[in-house]
């Protein structure tokens, strides 16, 4: 339902509240007196508030209370209708403990109101009285009400989270699934067709033969299909965030420091043109090796290196972890991720204990001819 509607509804509930309690105090009994029209005027005022009610309820909420209290001291004897609705939605805002204040602070001014009404009520008849215009028991269903609605919603808002990030989860898993078949399936066939007509070019070059044109069509073919799979599972491993690269390292390792890990960032090598599947790949390595550390390693430093070599990305991190050479590293999700990543793009990964204790990731990937 658009803003709008929802707007005008309220407002017709509000002018409805308004009309009614208009109508009960014209029609009440109450001594003549000047004072009457402007306890109209306020129960109007009070009923109107209610199409705010959305928007502002604690504003509401005290607008409605004192309108009740002025009508009340007015001599105008109608129930404070208002005002356990306004109870009800700052309840329903989660506005608990202000409207049970609220309610309080109302019990306790409304006989002094009752009592500065024109006539002769004792204070026992206006104690009494209190009970009848603001009904205890309404005031209490009021707030009930207004929770039940309020964890209802909560509750619900919830499910529907829980539903999308379970519909979201299961579309990564099986993004990642595809990537995997494809990966495991498809990389070393195509690969070996592109290394073998590669080799067989260069030796009919090499002994001075003519080569076929179909084998130049195979080799080309090759390299395209190499480059085609590798764009798509990229395409299949991206997780839909914006896309970041190795000039947002520095951002990683200043957020290492800021969480406590004594980190550092040495860059070697001039920086070439780096392809954009490479340069987000050592990006994810770096991120996803300080996520590791941060909640594995127990570490007290950690290094990130990126050198620049000719044709070669390397991407380095160390850390004084307790990993040990005895200690095999179990193969998580974010380990396997990193592998097929570099795998697809044609390059190497280690990731295992160093001898001196710690943890290391080594990745090496080709970014140019050279390789």
């Amino acid at each position: 339902m658009s803003t709008a509607r929802i707007r005008l509804g309220d407002g017709l509930v509000a002018v409805g509240v308004a009309t009614a309690l208009l109508v009960a105090g014209l029609y009440a009994h109450h001594p003549a007196t000047s004072l009457v029209p402007l306890g109209c005027v306020l129960l109007v005022i009070g009923g109107l508030a209610l199409a705010a009610y959305r928007r502002a309820p604690v504003t509401v909420l005290a607008v409605t209370g004192l309108c009740a209290l002025g009508s009340q001291a007015a001599g105008v004897d109608v129930p404070a209708v208002a005002y356990l609705l306004a109870v009800y939605a700052a309840v329903r805002a989660g506005h608990r403990v202000l409207a049970v204040v609220s309610a309080v602070l109302m019990v306790c001014a409304l006989p002094f109101a009752i009592l500065a009404a024109p006539g002769d009520l004792a204070v026992g008849e206006a104690i009494t009285h209190t009970r009848d215009v603001l009904q205890i028991a309404w005031l209490i269903a009021a707030g009930a009400a207004g929770e039940a609605l309020r964890q209802a919603e909560r509750r619900a808002e919830e499910a529907e989270r829980t539903r999308e990030e379970t519909a979201r989860r299961r579309a990564d898993e099986e993004r990642l699934h595809i990537a995997r078949e494809l990966h495991d399936s498809l990389t070393h066939q195509i690969s070996v067709i592109k290394v073998q007509a590669e080799v067989a070019v260069h030796l009919a070059g090499k002994r001075g033969e003519p080569v076929p044109d179909a084998l130049l069509v195979i080799r080309d073919a090759g390299r395209e299909a190499a480059r085609e799979l590798r764009a798509t599972l990229e395409a299949l491993r991206d997780d839909g965030n914006p896309p970041h690269g190795l000039d947002d390292v520095p951002d990683l390792v200043r957020r290492a420091r800021a969480a406590g890990l004594d980190a550092t960032l040495t860059i070697e090598g001039e920086r070439d043109e780096v392809p954009v599947a490479a340069d987000r790949t050592g990006y994810r390595i770096v991120q996803e090796s300080l996520t590791n550390i941060a909640r594995h390693a127990a570490a007290e430093t950690a290094s990130v290196r990126i050198g620049y070599r000719p044709g070669t990305l390397v991407i380095r991190v160390d850390d004084d972890g307790t990993a040990t050479p005895d200690t095999a590293p179990v193969p998580g999700v974010g380990l396997l991720g990193m592998r097929e990543r570099v795998a697809a793009l044609g390059g190497r990964l280690r990731a295992a204990p160093r001898s001196e204790g710690g943890f290391t990731v080594h990745a090496e990937l080709p970014v140019g001819p050279a390789s």
